[in-house]
């Protein structure tokens, strides 16, 4: 074996010192461009799977295996709904302005009296040549339904109080 010089030591050092950056220099390149497309995807997992940030559009998507491979799916966005309601409304507030200025103003009075029938009422019929009012009264058999319904209620509510009699007696 040859003795070791400084020069060999040296030179062994730089070569030693270039590999470190060539090799750290890949890595940091490898870094900033994790995905293809010089970096523009930046994944994260998560326990369904890989949440992937689209750095140009902003676009979020959640990407799972399934049977065929991984499929991503679109997270969806809740500001681009919200700014979709909010021009929807400030249309909305802008057309109703315009229909207020070239509206006729209201005054507090008005000058025609309002009408005193209910145009939902329902009038009682007029006899023809008569003004008498008609009333239709129930039938016999509803007479006779209404009746049925309130003994039942009675005997119910009868029997009702006869148990709570019961109860309250047998506990004393």
């Amino acid at each position: 074996m040859r003795p070791v010089t400084s020069s060999t030591t040296s030179w062994l050092a730089a070569a030693a010192f270039a590999a470190a950056m060539a090799v750290s220099g890949g890595l940091k390149a490898a870094q900033s461009a994790p995905d293809g497309e010089n970096g523009r995807y930046s994944m994260t997992p998560i326990p369904e799977g890989v949440l992937r940030l689209d750095t140009r559009t902003g676009t979020v998507s959640t990407c799972s295996k399934n049977g065929a491979g991984w499929a991503c799916y679109a997270v969806p966005d809740e500001r681009t709904a919200l700014d979709a309601e909010i021009g929807r409304l400030q249309v909305e507030v802008e057309k109703l302005k315009g229909q207020l200025a070239a509206g006729p103003t209201v005054s507090g009075k008005i000058d025609e009296a309002l009408p005193k029938s209910d145009p939902l009422k329902k009038e009682p019929r007029v006899a023809e040549g008569e003004r008498k009012i008609e009333i239709p009264l129930p039938s016999d058999q509803d007479v006779d339904r209404v009746m049925s319904f309130l003994e039942k209620a009675w005997r119910r509510l009868i029997d009702m109080a006869n148990r709570v009699q019961k109860d309250v007696s047998g506990r004393i």
